[in-house]
């Protein structure tokens, strides 16, 4: 094999032209400019090491560093240490996604584990060993909703579901067949008489989404009945963390459970990596994407892991296979999977209640401030919507906030036009009363 060499000029502009860009720098052109470095001439060719790392940390230092309260999928949570430790162990970090069902047995131990975390948690028969993220796996179930009923080609989809599962759906299922509706929200949350209204036989599933964008749990009293009757599937994404106060996607008779699971010691990291988890009742079992670890026992007796029940299928018939995404993320996965075991049941519940409980303390103090609102009534844990009067109230909050040191929430506006005037605020176990009441403070400093 030839070793790596950089490309010439000549072979990047080669590579520019196939893709229909000029520069390189348009490749990165939805990066604000006050963010883009243009060169690293201010790194001088042939110093040290360390010197190298001293100019970087100078460029590290330029990012505001602030206390968190955004949320909308990626969370700012307490990650044990030992969690990384862990995870980092070379058995662990360098271990190769198996293909072959007989050899790393650590790493399919592992993922077997993981998918049991999964079942437990989502009230579901069988998990996968998980997806890219969880806006894949929404798209991954609609395909097996898809699949799973002849007549139909229409998705029902809720309007209180995150934008950019949304987006990330219409994109997958672009070259497909597939229609997508969307079912209106009231009042922050999808009402069951919405979803009968535009139930027919040409559905083929309803997704879903509890706790939603706003934040707030949505009840699906009657939802599965209804959907299960027009022969549809049933798909809920929730927040795993949440899962350890409110009912799973099993108890409302879902047939897909999906989410992300970076609340599950995942560190944000400026934007990931995460990973999605998917789980199903055993009658979509063969339609499961991906790898699926069985147990079993080899020649001697002994206790053994392997790769079951995965569609061969996947990795030769291109657009006609079950799924295109045959990897996992298999070590996001055993991170997950070491920080649900160091907390467990009982610390997944404490997490959960404390982000509640101090939710509800901002919020209640919060609403209060003249030219703020909670959007909707429904309840929630621990994120909730703050309204506005208006779009340029918005940005003087949010910058005033900045300018103090606090990331006060998601604009939605900027992942949907039409909730222009709303920010989602995530208060995690992390925060402490202290922050909640800086946070108070700056806020009536800002807007009053």
């Amino acid at each position: 094999m030839n070793p790596y060499s950089v490309p010439t000029k000549s072979e990047k502009e080669i590579m520019l032209k196939a893709i229909g860009v000029d520069s390189i720098h348009d490749l990165f052109k939805d990066i604000p400019s006050h963010l883009y470095l243009e060169s690293c001439d201010h790194i001088p060719e042939g110093i040290t090491e360390h010197e190298a790392i001293l100019k970087l940390q100078e460029l590290a230092n330029m990012n505001m560093v602030g206390t968190s309260y955004l949320g909308c999928g990626s969370y700012d949570r307490i990650i044990p240490s030992a969690v990384k430790h862990l995870a980092s162990l070379p058995a662990f970090l360098t271990s190769y996604t198996p293909y072959q069902p007989e050899i790393s047995q650590g790493s399919l131990q592992a993922i077997f584990e993981y998918q049991t975390m999964i079942c437990e948690l989502t009230g579901m028969d069988v998990s996968n060993a998980s997806l890219y993220d969880g806006h894949t796996a929404a798209s991954e179930a609609v395909v097996m909703a898809r699949g799973a009923k002849r007549k139909g080609n229409v998705i029902l989809v809720s309007e209180t579901i995150h934008p950019n599962t949304l987006a990330v759906l219409r994109t997958h299922i672009s070259s497909s067949d597939i229609v997508v509706k969307i079912l209106p929200e009231t009042d922050g949350v999808l009402r069951l008489e919405t979803l009968e209204s535009m139930m027919d036989e040409e559905v083929i599933g309803v997704l879903v989404q509890t706790p939603n964008i706003f934040g707030y749990i949505e009840d699906y009293t009657g939802f599965a009945d209804c959907i299960h009757s027009h022969k549809a599937k049933f798909i809920i994404s929730s927040d795993p963390i949440d899962l350890g106060l409110i009912p799973s996607q099993g108890d409302w008779g879902a047939d897909i459970a999906i989410g992300d699971i970076q609340p599950f010691g995942i560190s944000r990291s400026f934007g990931g990596p995460s990973a999605g988890y998917i789980a199903v009742k055993d009658k979509m079992m063969r339609k499961l994407p991906g790898r699926i670890v069985g147990e079993t026992v080899d020649t001697r007796g002994n206790r053994a892991f392997v790769l079951t029940l995965q569609a061969r299928e996947q990795h030769i018939k291109r657009e006609r296979a079950t799924s295109n995404i045959c990897s996992n993320q298999a070590h996001v996965a055993l991170t997950a999977s070491i920080y649900i075991s160091l907390v467990g049941n009982a610390g997944i519940r404490q997490v959960a209640l404390q982000s509640a409980q101090k939710a509800h303390f901002l919020s209640s103090a919060l609403k209060d401030i003249p030219g703020l609102s909670l959007y909707g009534s429904a309840p929630f844990l621990g994120e909730f919507t703050l309204k506005f009067s208006n779009t340029e109230l918005v940005m003087k909050f949010l910058n005033g906030m900045k300018a103090k040191g606090i990331f006060a929430g998601i604009h939605l506006g900027e992942l949907h036009e039409q909730f222009s005037t709303l920010v989602t605020v995530a208060v995690t176990e992390k925060r402490k009363k202290r922050q909640l009441e800086e946070y108070i403070t700056a806020a009536k400093e800002v807007l009053v």
